[in-house]
Parts: structure tokens; C-alpha cells; sequence
């Protein structure tokens, strides 16, 4: 019998186990690196693992390369292989000369040559290349070959967990030895006193701590990713209800990032570009003529497709648009200029032609405006960004020299115009927002934009707009000034990726508990430094996802709002399940004990302990993981990451219902005794009391807020189904005479079960009645 119920606990155990690994196993599959391939000849977006020797992968800044590979075409083209090699130079490739003899690959490092190997970064320009090797046949690959098991730092949930559970295992062993002694001393029999020993064992040892720790943890980065939201390390999720600040990137996150032109400022006038016109006038065709040119060829960029759509609807059979030029070099954007410079030379004309576009006062500072000139710029700007858009300058130049210049500034610009393009909002976001606000979380707007474009999209979000603190002026104040700023300014514009990394160490340094969001190559410092890093799913690069935390697979704010509701459920249903344990331990320790000290009848023998391990173990490890959440789960503060989960509150209550319980059930006992009932019917009700005690916790235990009733309307199917089961079987041992005689029973008549019935369900009512109080004191929580 006791076998048999091992193969059952060992079953539930083993589904739960296997639900977790097929939980894992879909998060690793969602979290490895992503590759963009030419398929059938289509662009797809695949795992890393599922690329295969032949297949032409397009790689571009910030990506990490999926496997070996040899280039066929690139631009521009250079990769960080200090993984490989040790060297921290990043290394220029060049493509093959011929596509159709393909070298063979060779060993990392060295430049122009045009192998590029997995693992290895691209920081700059762009290309394709045809795989020739995956997983172990890679240089990293042979590396990995040599790799052992890594073992990674216990959490401060996972060390106070252990703590709990080695104290109550060196109390369960104690009581277990004195448990023996004590009974083969005062009767005489110690093979009885070793069982009795075995019973206080199993009734004692908690082994049910490290696995709801773990199948809650795992189970609840995969119910987070049904949010779009990818747990890249599992102990993050203790961390999410702890967050204080989110920081959020505007573009992408806060809005759709679908750029779209509605505005066009040129020759002193503004232009508004209605979707029903069938031509653009003529007055604005050199700007967009010059934004496309100053975008890349294949833009991957929402902004740089935006104008590249405009010229294809309206100028694509006129002069302005110039398929046939060449690219002959690219000035990129810098931290001290915010604007970027493309070089063209037409197969018709001797000069080089150069195209520009940026932010409004690089533009004019490359222009060298006049004081007139910038206030007049500077209105038109203002005008643009009050009504929300992102505002980006143009501008041209003409260069005839063979050498050209090392930088911008060597040329002679020609102001072209301003383009002022629309990204609505997410639908989601404006009640988000209130929805973090209400959970006392503040959210941070973090953009490259200008100010007036910032403080249009709070104020459609609702966000508070009256403050903004520019890149330029972050960068003048000291470290001690910054976290005086953040602790009121919620709106940070033209803020470098670099100076991400100085915001989260100023909000670190006021205790905050800090999320934050990036998707390019310099975000990785920020992301790492982050309590919670999230990287863009979409748009981000390898480098950024691999420094995060969470991967936000839509790129959606309302995502990571639903992922702190989550973080907050899971913690609580963590707590909810590991007090109920502890609750239930007290009555089956003691009735264990007790009768052995006061030389009583034996309640329980090991099938009565393993029985109700039974109900134990599937209500703590399924119907509690699966307990919805709170109502006002996100209407309380965020929790304190330093406070223990079991504090002197929270074991005290937890004590408490397992002393009650333990006071019902032991007085359903002695009076049975005293009434002169036999052993086997007060072992009857006894039992019988305790599990509907049992049942009462786990209904309870639900909620520390609301009552039974109104939990009832709650649904949890899986905890109907631990409650059923568990009636049925005792409905099995009181009414079925074979297994009756197993368990030691006798028959129970309709008023021994009503009265189990009630002292059960009295043993916790004092819980109930402690909820109501509470609330109406707001001690809740």
C-alpha cells in the first residue's frame, strides 16, 4: 500500500517535472538567438539552432553571427571575435572575390579576409554570407566541446527557502530520533516506535519547499511568455514585483513605430501632406529627395522606410529619385553630432553629391546658421514637436576633390528642410500607465527625440510633462545633481544610448528597484546594469537581448505592465502555497508527536501521512501555481526585494492556523477517548477531521484578503479537482471495508461525519473572521 501511494506522489511529482522542462524547453527555444536568412529567396526571421550549412544568412550591425559562415557581400563590414580569439580589436572582413569558389574556412582573426564565425559580434556595416558550419563543427562549437556544467548564484528567495527547509529537516530528524526513543523506552516495542519514528519523518520533512519554488518559478516564465514576454533568467521574476521605476524607450514602445510624413517645412513654409493628394508640390521634392538619399538602400529603419514610401508613391518617375547612383562612403552619427552623411557619385556627373539628415541643430550646425537662422529654425521645430512628431533636419552639399574629407564639418551645407513624421500611440499605453501609477510604479520616458515631441506623447499617455532634462544638459550635471533630477523628471530627450547606463545607476542609487528597456548595441551596458533589463524582440539586436533580463517580444509597453502583474501573482501564489505548507506540517507533526509523549493510542501510521501527501502535494504544486491573481494586486506598492518572504507576520499567521488546527483535531481526539471510543473510531474522526482541516487550508490559504465566499466565484479548476479528489478517496477509506481495515478505521455514521465537518472548517474560521478586520483597517498586506 505505502508503494503504491510512493508511485503516485513520485507520478504527480513526475508530470510537474515534465510540465516544467516542456515549459523550459519552449523558453529556450523562444530565447535563442535569432537569424535572418534568404529562403526560397524570402527574408525570415529563425531561431540560431535552426540554421543549416547552405543557407544565406544577412547579418547587420549589433547581430550576433548564428554559425561559420563565409561572406558573399558586405558593406562597410566589421566584427568584435574577441570571444574567439581574445583580442578586443574588432576585425574589417571583405567579401569573397568570387561567389562561385567559396574558400575554405580558417581560423578567427585577421582583416580583410571574409570569414565570419558564430558567436561573434558585427559592430558595423552590414552583409550576406553562406554558412558553412553549425553547432559543434564551429570554432565555438570545439570550444564548447570542453565546457562542463555551470552553476549559477541561488537567489534570495532560493537561500531563504533552503534555510527554511534544512531548520525544519534538523527539527524533523530530532523529533523523528526522539520520537523512537521516547516510544521504544516508555512501551517496549521499538520496531512500533521505529514506524512511529518513519511516520514523524514523513509528516515533518518539507519536501515540498524547493519544488514549488521551482515549478512556480519555471511554470511562471512560461505563463509570462503567453504575454510576449520571454524570461531569459528565471530568477527575474522574483524580481518583477519589486520594480519602482520602469524606464522606457518612446519609439517602438510607448508607439507603434510606424513613422508616416504628414509634415514637410521647406523654403519657410509648412507643407501638410494629406493621404488624398495625387502629387506633392513641387517646393518640398529636394527634401525628400535628399532624406532618401541620406537613408540606407534597403532601409530597415521605420523613419528611413517612411521617406523611401513617400518617394516611391509620389516621385518615382521623376528626376529625384536616383536608382542608379553609387554610394561611395558614409559619416555616421556621433554622440557630438546627431546627424549622419552619405557620400553619391551619378554615373553622369564628376562631383560627389552628399546628403544629410538628423537632428534639427546638427543640421543647422552643419549649415553654420546665423543666430536668425536658429531662432527661425528653432519656432518651425517647436511648431512640429508640440503636435507630437518627430522632427528630423535635411540637408545637401557638392563636393568635387578626389579625397574626401574625414569629416562632416569639411563640407559646405546647403539647409534643405525639416520632415515631421507622425507614430501614433499604442492603443494600450494611456491605460497602462494609469495602471502603473496605481501600483506605485513611475515610468520614465527615455527618447533621442526632441523635448517638444516627448512632452506631446506624455501628455496623450497622461504622463507627467512639465519637466524634461536634455542629453546635453544630463551631461553637465554631476553624479550627485542626476540623482537629485530623477528623483521628480520623468521625461529624459536626446539622450545618448551611453548615458542610459548613468540614468539606471542614479535611480539604483536612490533605492529604486529599476526596469529598463533598449534594443541597440550600446544599450547592452544599461540593460546589464538594470535590475530588470528588457530588450526589444523586433527591433533589438542580439547584444541587447543577450544582456537582458526579459525580451519583450512585441516590443509593447502594456506587455511589461502585464509581466509585472504576473511577477506579482507568481510571487504571491509562491507565498500562499509555502504558508500553507508550513500550516499543514503543524497538525501532522503534532498528532504524530503527542500520542507517542503522552502514551495515547497512535493516531497516524506512514499510509495516513502518505494520504495526505496525496492532497499536499498536488494542492501546493498545481492548484496554487494556478490561483489567479489578487484584485488589487496591482493597487498595493511595489514589495520590498529585502524583505524575507517569510516574515515574523507571515510565520506567525502561518504558525498559528497549524496550532489551531492541531488544537480541533487533537480535541476531536481526547474527547473521542474520553467518550470511551475505541481506538480505530477515534482514529476515524480524527483523521477525518484533520482532512477536512486540511481542505479548509488550502480554501484559505487562496486569499489572505478575501474570505471563502468570496473566493468561491474565483476560478481555479485545478483546485476543484485536488478538493474532489480528496473527499472521493476519504469516501473510498471510511466506506469501503477493505481498505477501512487498511488505514485502521471504523465505520463513521452521518453525525460523526457532520461533526468532522464542522470542527474542520472551525479549526481556520478564526482566519476569516482576522481578514475581514484587516480590510477594514487596510492591514491587508
Amino acid at each position: 500500500m505505502l508503494l503504491g501511494f510512493v508511485l503516485v506522489v513520485m507520478g504527480i511529482t513526475f508530470y510537474q517535472e515534465r510540465k516544467t522542462e516542456r515549459a523550459l524547453e519552449s523558453l529556450r527555444d523562444l530565447s535563442s538567438p535569432r537569424a535572418l536568412v534568404i529562403r526560397d529567396g524570402v527574408d525570415k526571421r529563425i531561431a540560431g539552432r535552426e540554421v543549416v550549412p547552405g543557407d544565406l544568412i544577412v547579418l547587420a550591425e549589433g547581430d550576433r553571427v548564428p554559425a561559420d559562415a563565409v561572406l558573399l557581400d558586405c558593406t562597410n563590414f566589421s566584427a568584435d571575435e574577441s570571444l574567439l580569439t581574445g583580442e578586443s580589436v574588432s576585425v574589417r572582413k571583405v567579401s569573397c572575390i568570387s561567389t562561385e569558389q567559396v574558400p575554405l574556412m580558417a581560423r578567427p582573426g585577421g582583416d580583410d579576409l571574409p570569414f565570419v564565425f558564430s558567436g561573434s559580434l558585427v559592430v558595423q556595416g552590414q552583409g550576406v554570407a553562406v554558412v558553412r558550419a553549425t553547432g559543434i563543427n564551429t570554432e565555438m562549437g570545439k570550444i564548447g566541446k570542453a565546457l562542463q556544467k555551470v552553476t549559477s548564484e541561488e537567489t534570495a528567495l532560493q537561500k531563504e527557502t533552503n534555510l527554511l527547509v534544512r531548520n525544519l529537516a534538523i527539527l524533523g530528524l530530532s523529533l523523528c530520533l526522539l520520537v523512537v526513543i521516547a516510544y521504544g523506552m516508555t512501551r517496549g516495542d521499538w520496531l512500533q516506535g521505529l514506524l512511529a519514528g518513519i511516520t514523524m519523518a514523513m509528516a515533518v520533512l518539507p519536501e515540498e519547499f524547493p519544488v514549488v519554488l521551482t515549478i512556480f518559478l519555471a511554470l511562471g516564465a512560461w505563463r509570462i511568455s503567453q504575454s510576449n514576454v520571454l524570461t531569459r533568467r528565471v530568477p527575474t521574476i522574483e524580481t518583477l514585483g519589486s520594480a519602482t521605476v520602469l524606464c522606457v524607450d518612446k519609439t517602438g514602445t510607448l508607439t507603434m513605430n510606424r513613422m508616416k510624413v504628414k509634415k514637410i517645412f521647406a523654403g519657410g513654409e509648412f507643407f501638410e501632406l494629406d493621404d488624398g493628394r495625387d502629387r506633392l508640390p513641387d517646393a518640398i521634392h529636394e527634401v525628400i529627395e535628399f532624406s532618401i538619399l541620406a537613408s540606407q538602400i534597403d532601409p530597415f529603419d521605420p523613419m528611413e522606410k517612411a521617406f523611401k514610401k513617400l518617394g516611391e508613391d509620389y516621385l518615382a518617375k521623376t528626376e529625384h529619385i536616383h536608382m542608379d547612383w553609387e554610394l561611395v562612403k558614409e559619416y555616421s552619427l556621433s554622440k557630438k553630432l546627431l546627424a549622419m552623411s552619405r557620400v553619391w557619385r551619378s554615373p553622369s556627373r564628376k562631383e560627389y553629391v552628399i546628403a544629410a539628415k538628423g537632428a534639427p541643430e546638427a543640421i543647422a550646425e552643419l549649415c553654420h546658421f546665423d543666430l536668425n537662422k536658429q531662432t527661425e529654425l528653432s519656432r518651425a521645430v517647436q511648431i512640429m514637436a508640440q503636435e507630437g512628431m518627430r522632427v528630423l533636419g535635411v540637408a545637401t552639399a557638392s563636393f568635387q576633390e578626389t579625397n574626401l574629407p574625414d569629416g562632416q564639418h569639411d563640407f559646405d551645407f546647403k539647409f534643405t528642410g525639416l520632415i515631421g513624421m507622425e507614430d501614433p500611440v499604442r492603443p494600450g499605453v494611456p491605460q497602462a500607465i494609469k495602471e502603473c501609477y496605481s501600483a506605485g510604479i513611475r515610468v520614465v520616458m527615455i527618447t533621442g527625440d526632441n523635448p517638444g515631441t516627448a512632452q506631446a506623447i506624455a501628455r496623450q499617455i497622461g504622463f507627467p510633462s512639465d519637466q524634461v532634462i536634455t542629453g546635453p544638459e544630463l551631461e553637465k550635471l554631476s553624479d550627485q545633481e542626476l540623482q537629485n533630477q530623477v528623483r521628480n523628471v520623468c521625461i529624459f530627450s536626446r539622450v545618448m544610448p551611453e548615458q542610459k547606463l548613468r540614468l539606471v545607476q542614479a535611480l539604483k542609487a536612490n533605492g529604486e528597484v529599476v526596469a529598463m528597456t533598449g534594443d541597440g548595441v550600446n544599450d547592452a551596458p544599461a540593460l546589464k546594469a538594470a535590475n530588470i533589463g528588457i530588450a526589444m524582440g523586433k527591433r533589438g539586436t542580439d547584444v541587447a537581448r543577450e544582456a537582458a533580463s526579459l525580451v519583450l517580444l512585441d516590443d509593447d509597453f502594456s506587455s511589461i505592465v502585464k509581466a509585472v502583474r504576473l511577477g506579482r501573482r507568481i510571487f504571491d501564489n509562491i507565498k500562499k502555497a509555502m504558508a500553507y505548507i508550513l500550516a499543514i506540517h503543524v497538525p501532522i507533526a503534532g498528532m504524530s508527536l503527542i500520542p507517542v509523549l503522552l502514551e495515547w493510542p497512535l493516531i497516524f501510521f506512514p499510509i495516513h501521512v502518505v494520504f495526505l501527501e496525496l492532497i499536499i502535494d498536488p494542492a501546493c504544486s498545481i492548484a496554487f501555481e494556478a490561483e489567479p491573481e489578487e484584485a488589487d494586486v496591482m493597487l498595493r506598492q511595489p514589495r520590498d526585494p529585502n524583505k524575507p518572504l517569510f516574515n515574523r507576520r507571515t510565520l506567525g499567521l502561518s504558525l498559528l492556523q497549524g496550532v489551531s488546527v492541531l488544537i480541533i483535531v487533537l480535541a476531536v481526539f481526547a474527547v473521542s477517548l474520553y467518550r470511551g471510543q475505541d481506538e480505530s473510531e477515534a482514529r476515524a474522526l480524527t483523521y477525518t477531521t484533520l482532512i477536512i482541516a486540511n481542505l479548509s487550508l488550502i480554501l484559505v490559504n487562496r486569499s489572505w484578503s478575501r474570505t471563502i465566499l468570496e473566493t468561491m466565484s474565483t476560478p481555479n479548476p485545478a483546485l476543484w479537482w485536488v478538493v474532489g479528489g480528496a473527499l472521493a478517496f476519504l469516501a473510498l477509506v471510511i466506506y469501503v471495508p477493505f481498505i477501512r481495515e487498511l488505514f485502521g478505521f471504523a465505520h463513521l455514521h452521518f453525525i460523526d461525519i457532520a461533526i468532522c465537518f464542522m470542527a474542520g472548517i472551525a479549526s481556520v474560521l478564526w482566519f476569516e473572521g482576522l481578514k475581514i478586520i484587516n480590510r477594514k483597517q487596510g492591514l491587508i498586506h
